[in-house]
């Protein structure tokens, strides 16, 4: 090697050794600084979607780690055969739909979605829909209303210490008077629920119990009960769990009714920073979003009325 060459070597190498460097630091720090996607889906609900489909989307928006476009899709009774969503470029999709059938494409690419390793987020209301559909039942666990029946698979709730699989007969989906009731945790180790209270108070909602369906490859996370007098079924049902189909992750909660003009449980600190963290874990299969300190308590509720996901 000539004098020349080497001599020059000695000079670039440094310079390139910096840009490589410095090149690799700004990438990190902007895939540190980019967004996971949401796609919240819409527009047909038994519940007020309207309202409840902007918090969600806000509540994504004012994270740091979320943004979320809306999908709405025809009302109901509506032709829905023009109703035919991407999913490309999302990294998970909530759903605040309980309505009519989706066309066959569109239930298809859907079911490839999460398959394939997209991250779905189901609540309250969203696990009413589509009773006929099977992948669907798979991604959600357990659902109620629609026709559903021992057909569709055991109810599952908590007894004596441990989750119980029930195949008695009866129909799918009932809940009592909209009360307050305190969320148990069961499974505090799952990074969902990693720092999260032992317990929480959560304020007025539906419980639903008897929900029932193929609860394949599904943990619970944390648990409610509502007494008989106020016409619950008086034992602790799952409110928060995750499943796995295919590739893909799925967070199930079951909180969230929400009713036009109301005080809206969807506001509760507790919903926000479950959803947000079941929404990083079904991506990334892990939760780094701190806890806040103003999470509720076994005693005390806390609203976050200003919308704005805990820091």
């Amino acid at each position: 090697m000539n004098k020349k060459l080497i001599l020059l070597l000695c000079i670039c190498m440094p310079l390139l050794l910096c840009l490589a460097c410095s090149k690799a630091q700004n990438t990190k720090a902007m895939d540190s600084k980019q967004s996971l996607k949401v796609l919240v889906i819409t527009g047909q609900n038994n519940h007020y979607w309207p309202e409840s489909s902007e918090i969600v989307k806000q509540i994504y928006n004012n994270s740091d780690m979320f943004t979320a476009d809306m999908v709405t899709s025809p009302a109901k009774g509506e032709d829905m055969s023009s109703f035919q969503p991407s999913f490309d470029g999302y990294d998970l999709i909530c759903l605040d739909y309980n309505g009519d059938p989706w066309p066959a494409s569109t239930k298809a690419n859907f079911e490839k979605f999460v398959k394939e390793g997209g991250g779905l987020v189901v609540f309250h209301a969203s696990d009413n829909s589509f009773p006929e559909w099977k992948a669907f039942n798979e991604m959600i666990g357990l659902g109620g209303w629609g026709g559903r029946t021992e057909k569709d698979g055991p109810y599952v709730y908590w007894k004596e210490g441990k989750f119980v699989r029930d195949n008695t007969p009866g129909s799918g989906g009932a809940h009592g008077q909209q009360v307050e009731y305190e969320v148990v945790t069961r499974k505090g180790d799952h990074p969902i629920m990693k720092g999260l209270p032992a317990s929480w108070l959560h304020p007025k909602d539906e419980l639903y119990y008897n929900l029932r369906g193929p609860a394949k490859n599904m943990e619970v996370l944390a648990t409610a009960m509502q007494s008989a007098e106020t016409k619950g079924s008086g034992r602790h049902e799952p409110i928060l769990f995750t499943i796995e189909y295919g590739k893909g992750k799925v967070f199930h909660s079951v909180l969230g009714h929400v009713k036009e003009n109301a005080s809206n449980p969807i506001k509760c600190a507790g919903f926000i920073t479950t959803l947000l963290r079941g929404s990083e874990w079904v991506v990334t299969g892990d939760v780094t979003q701190k806890v806040s300190s103003d999470m509720p308590t076994s005693t005390t509720i806390r609203m976050w009325n200003d919308l704005k996901a805990p820091e």
